[in-house]
């Protein structure tokens, strides 16, 4: 399990420097609510971004885009207008976007970024 949530935070550290590299400001990290946990919060220009961040170290159960189940998704809906409630901010957009950090020992990390995923 220490190494499962090792893999997860460096996964999580990495998406977050490719996001800020990107031009988005992170607000809040791993913010939880009794819905359950927002990986990523940042704005992106007017917009509010939730994202999810799936990080896997190879290919053996799948890619990390392939986890995001629909019912993830709505999770995360739910989440978002949780988070909205609670910090009253009005963002001109809300959308959802996925993070998958693929690595293993032999390769630099990937990082791919799924925009507007729900």
């Amino acid at each position: 399990m220490r190494t499962r949530n090792a893999v997860g935070r460096y996964g999580e550290d990495l998406a977050a420097r490719y996001l800020t590299n990107e031009g988005f400001v992170i607000l809040e990290r791993n913010w939880r609510c009794e819905l359950g946990e927002i990986d990523i919060v940042a704005r992106d220009g007017n917009a509010l971004v939730v994202c999810e961040v799936k990080t896997r170290r190879g290919l053996d159960y799948g890619s990390p885009l392939e986890s995001i189940t629909y019912r993830k998704l709505s999770t995360l809906r739910k989440l978002a207008g949780r988070w909205l409630q609670t910090h009253q901010v009005t963002p001109g957009a809300i959308r959802i976007d996925v993070v998958a950090v693929l690595f293993d020992h032999n390769t630099p990390p990937r990082v791919d970024h799924v925009r507007g995923a729900a």
